[in-house]
């Protein structure tokens, strides 16, 4: 258990390493979002290892918080970045108004 332990540490930190030199060297901010958004991952998957290693749920309220916090601030920044973005599921506006529907049975509407 020790070296499974070790071996998970090493890709973790390793992980938390390269992500760490992506957001310094990122060329763009979505690089560094991306990037941010691996370190939680890695955190998650940290605090995880950690919890399952010492057979103690102290932590996983926090897992619990951070992996529900993680996707709504990937979306809220990626809203902020592209605020022009479609949204998913959204009824498209028209500008100039919406179109009529098309008549029902005997030219109802």
């Amino acid at each position: 258990m020790t070296v499974v332990a070790f071996a998970v540490a090493v890709l973790l930190a390793a992980g938390f390493g390269l992500a760490l030199i992506r957001i310094v060297r990122g060329p763009s901010t979505l690089d560094r979002i991306v990037a941010n958004d691996v370190l939680l991952a890695i955190t998650v998957g940290a605090i995880a290892t950690e919890a399952a290693y010492t057979r103690d749920a102290t932590g996983l309220p926090i897992l619990l918080g951070l992996a529900l916090l993680g996707p709504i601030a990937s979306i809220a920044v990626g809203r902020f970045v592209d605020p022009a973005a479609p949204v998913v599921g959204a009824v498209p506006r028209h500008p100039e108004g919406p179109e009529d529907p098309p008549p029902g049975p005997a030219g109802q509407r």
